[in-house]
């Protein structure tokens, strides 16, 4: 049944299995008051016999049987004896302390006889079961009947009153019978009140067991049944009161911390649903940057492809220039007579001579920008290359009233690279950070490890006038300057990138107006060693 599967069901079946055990503790309690009672009857009923065969013995060795007979009719008064009676040997009835059956003869069949007589030779020795016998009266009481046998001992025998055959070894029975009606009314009342007692009983462990069970188990599992509901539904506020330390307890706590995670689950959820729309964008925008990278990296390959080419073409016609220009200049020069018209001549020879060479330099820059190929790459230390690159422009760093400082990490870090090109990105940065600070400044080199993968970055930061933040993205394009009145080409930071891309490196910019400007460059592939302290190196 569907029923007993139910906890509740489960938990009556235990209680209807404790009531049947209550039952038959009751039931054995009162067979074993029972017997005990009629024990106790049994025992007073032999007492009794055995009383009256020792009260009667003298007077019988006397024959004084009046004298016997009247210690019996006193006995027979007792309220508990029914009455008392003498059977000879033919179940004749000698005496009794009802008139009525003196002189009867009873049926040795009968239940008063049939122990001793059921046999053609009646028994000599009757066993104690035999001699008793419990019949209902025909006033409906019950009655429990005790012979004793009375024996032909050697005084009576003997006697010359009223002597007995020696062989003969039973004279007659004693027959006592005693009303079981108080007995039974004790017996009743006694049942009565153990199973008063044990319904009382019953009904107070039961109640107390169903209060039980029910505060402690069925209204806690019916509160966690109707609270998973709940949540279901849900509903995963609902947090129940754990109001015990018990495995309830315990399960209520587990509860309210799950409906806590589920919780806090659905807000992340509910968060990142309405946050949606903005990873996307910052995502669209990651994304774009990257776009806005692989054309930039595009644009510098094309515009590589063509730097090479026109570089290529205009290398040999500018070199040609020069050089006439040169043996012009010279030519006018040896002129002893020199007019007016000549030194002018001279003059605009000379601004040939200038333009040239600095076409000639935007060439030679333009074919470093295109060229693909790099030196033999060599793990070479970062103090070093610093170092190097510094003294390259140690004199302007003067003349500018320019301060640098290095700050290098401990031990003797190593890049693999082409020293040369790295000296000239370094070299280029330095005097962008110069020609920024035009009143003077500082200038800040740190090169640091990265603990996870070693990785090495450069930093060059200046205190200049800074970058701002509409031309941040056009730094690194060829051609692309902020400087005014013609006084550079955009091609060094491009050259700058270019050398970085080709050590499979990154260099990024990051400027504020008026706060200066940083450029960090990051490489692949260090190593560390020796002992070099790495501490700061000022110069002015």
């Amino acid at each position: 049944m569907r029923w007993f599967k139910t906890l509740k069901g489960r938990l009556l079946l235990g209680s209807f299995l404790l009531l049947i055990l209550f039952g038959i503790h009751s039931y054995f309690s009162v067979r074993f008051y029972t017997d005990q009672m009629m024990s106790q009857v049994t025992e007073n009923a032999n007492h009794v016999s055995d009383f009256i065969k020792s009260s009667t013995h003298y007077s019988m060795l006397l024959n004084r049987k009046e004298d016997v007979y009247e210690i019996i009719r006193t006995i027979g008064r007792q309220p508990d004896i029914s009455s008392i009676r003498i059977l000879n040997k033919r179940g004749e009835i000698t005496f009794s302390t009802e008139d009525s059956e003196k002189g009867s003869v009873v049926d040795l069949k009968a239940e008063a006889c049939f122990g001793c007589h059921d046999q053609e030779r009646p028994l000599e020795l009757v066993p104690a079961g035999s001699r008793l016998r419990i019949y209902t009266s025909p006033d409906g009481r019950r009655i429990l009947g005790l012979i004793n046998p009375i024996r032909n001992e050697s005084q009576c025998s003997s006697a010359g009153c009223h002597s007995h055959p020696t062989e003969r070894t039973v004279l007659g029975v004693l027959d006592v019978r005693m009303s079981l009606e108080k007995v039974d009314e004790a017996i009743t009342s006694s049942q009565q009140r153990i199973v008063g007692v044990a319904v009382i009983l019953l009904v107070v462990v039961a109640s107390t067991s169903w209060y039980f069970v029910s505060t402690t188990v069925l209204r806690p599992v019916r509160t966690l049944m109707e609270a998973t509901h709940e949540v279901s539904s849900g509903n995963l506020g609902l947090e129940i009161p754990v109001l015990r330390n018990d495995e309830i307890g315990q399960l209520a706590g587990s509860f309210n911390a799950m409906t806590q995670s589920l919780q806090r689950a659905e807000k992340e959820n509910r968060d990142w649903s309405l946050t949606l729309e903005q990873r996307v964008r910052d995502k669209t925008s990651e994304l774009e940057r990257v776009h806005q990278r692989v054309m930039q990296i595009e644009k510098m390959a094309s515009l590589g492809k063509l730097a090479a080419t026109v570089a290529h073409e205009l290398n040999n016609p500018l070199e040609g220039i020069l050089t006439y220009a040169k043996l012009i200049g010279r030519r006018l020069k040896k002129l002893e007579a020199k007019s007016p018209q000549v030194q002018e001549t001279i003059g605009d020879i000379e601004l040939i001579q200038r333009e040239t060479e600095r076409s000639g330099n935007i060439v030679k820059n333009l074919l470093l920008f295109s060229k693909r190929q790099v030196g033999e790459f060599a793990l070479v230390p970062v103090q070093q290359i610093v170092d190097k690159a510094r003294q390259l422009v140690r004199h302007h760093f003067a003349i500018s009233n320019v301060q640098f400082e290095a700050l290098l990490p401990p031990g003797e870090a190593s890049l693999l690279c082409d020293e040369n090109q790295i000296e000239q990105a370094l070299v280029a940065l330095f005097v962008n950070a110069v020609e920024a600070m035009p009143g003077g400044g500082k200038i800040r080199v740190e090169a640091s490890l990265s603990a996870p993968d070693g990785d090495l970055s450069i930093v060059v930061q200046d205190s200049g006038m800074g970058i701002a933040p509409e031309d941040l993205p056009h730094v690194f394009e060829p051609f692309y300057t902020t400087k005014k009145d013609g006084q550079g080409v955009g091609l060094g930071l491009s050259v700058v990138y270019g050398i970085v891309e080709r050590h499979g490196g990154s260099i990024t910019v990051d400027s504020t107006m008026g706060n200066g400007t940083t450029f960090t460059m990051k490489f692949a592939r260090t190593q560390t060693g020796g002992t070099s302290s790495g501490l700061p190196e000022t110069h002015a």
